[in-house]
């Protein structure tokens, strides 16, 4: 039998695979060490055999309470992804695999590949609504790229909003691109009425991965050089942290009147929002404009919920490093981190594939709905 990472978003080290019923792994951790919990491998192995793998140091992860009912993700043709039996016990993380084909696919969730990411930037480009923009280069020297969707005199309408949507600054977050991906495809449907009036009254500016280096390498929520992009908005740099120093220049030149960043929680299995409520200029209009969005959302999709989540800033608290607080802050606007799970949504829990890339992607045509329960009221 043979486990390999050597690839686009790869993570693992191979300890022994003597032993079949107690093959040992570990998690490489990101550039610098603070932060590890995702992985991503393939195992070639005897059809018909079943394998038990222990991840040895999944007990010094970042998110211990990431690993408590959660079920590791695989797929056999790298298109359908389902969970396999996991538990976790004494710091071990214990996957039972057994084999239906030779070779199988097991991550922490369904990897969304920088080839991927390519794909869909080549197909979103063909629409007549959709052109990429260059924002600059990463620190491995990939490119940073926005997806602005709307009409072609779309900067120059002064009538129109501008939408704001970000994702995966942690880049072991893919949940967060396959929304971006539904979302996009959702919002170029031209037989998708919501899609075509909102429109009419915003341009959408979208960076669907904001971490490139970071995916490719393997992390769970850092760059190449260790960053974590999402406490550098109050300062960012060209030499730690340029993803976020190029799409605040562009911010800059737009203007933000919604603002929606995309994100996976590893501990809490629920879809919720964190809004920007502690930032110092909070007030009842942003208010008044997140609880639209968030009483629609949860009438557009049952996957999302607004009982559970993080504990909400008191008044003038807010850590203003983080993306949503310093725009929200910035250009006056509704700002949102989104949350989708690791593992299953207990509001609507499927014990075959858990949270998945298709909900996820679903998730993201839902949100347009309540993008245009608010738009006009944006400003």
């Amino acid at each position: 039998m043979r486990i390999t990472a050597n690839f686009d978003a790869g993570n693992i080290d191979v300890i022994n695979v003597e032993d079949k019923k107690n093959i040992q792994l570990a998690i490489r951790p990101d550039f610098g060490g603070e932060f590890f919990q995702w992985f991503n491998f393939r195992m070639e192995a005897e059809v018909g055999e079943q394998y038990v793998l222990n991840i040895v140091n999944a007990g010094e992860a970042s998110y211990l309470e990431g690993w408590d009912n959660y079920q590791a993700v695989a797929s056999y043709d790298r298109q359908h992804w389902f969970r396999l039996p996991t538990s976790y016990k004494d710091g071990k993380l214990t996957i039972v695999a057994d084999m239906d084909y030779e070779s199988i696919q097991i991550a922490y969730f369904a990897p969304y590949s920088y080839e991927q990411h390519q794909d869909l930037l080549a197909t979103v480009q063909m629409h007549p609504l959709a052109c990429l923009e260059h924002l600059g280069e990463t620190l491995d020297k990939r490119d940073l790229t926005l997806v602005k969707i709307g009409g072609s005199d779309s900067n120059n309408d002064a009538n129109k909003r501008n939408i704001w949507i970000i994702a995966r600054q942690h880049p072991g977050e893919t949940m967060a691109e396959w929304l971006a991906d539904g979302l996009m495809h959702s919002l170029l449907d031209e037989d998708n009425a919501t899609a075509k009036l909102l429109l009419d009254k915003a341009n959408f500016y979208i960076v669907p991965n904001m971490n490139p280096d970071g995916s490719v390498r393997g992390h769970l929520r850092t760059n190449a050089v260790g960053t974590n992009l999402n406490r550098e908005w109050s300062s960012p740099s060209l030499e730690k942290s340029p993803e976020v120093f190029h799409v605040i220049h562009k911010m800059e030149q737009t203007g933000v009147d919604l603002f929606y960043d995309v994100h996976g929680d590893e501990a809490l299995p629920f879809v919720f929002l964190a809004g920007s409520q502690g930032t110092p200029s909070y007030n009842d209009r942003l208010a008044q404009l997140r609880d639209r969005f968030s009483d629609v959302l949860k009438l557009a999709s049952a996957d999302f919920q607004s009982e559970f989540g993080y504990d909400v800033d008191a008044p003038g608290t807010a850590n203003m490093t983080v993306a949503t607080n310093w725009v929200a802050e910035r250009f006056d606007c509704l700002a949102n981190t989104l949350e989708m799970p690791f593992k299953d949504n207990d509001n609507v829990p499927d014990a075959a594939t858990g949270w998945s890339p298709e909900r996820s992607m679903k998730l993201g045509d839902a949100s347009l709905i309540a993008m245009l329960a608010v738009v006009d009221d944006l400003r």
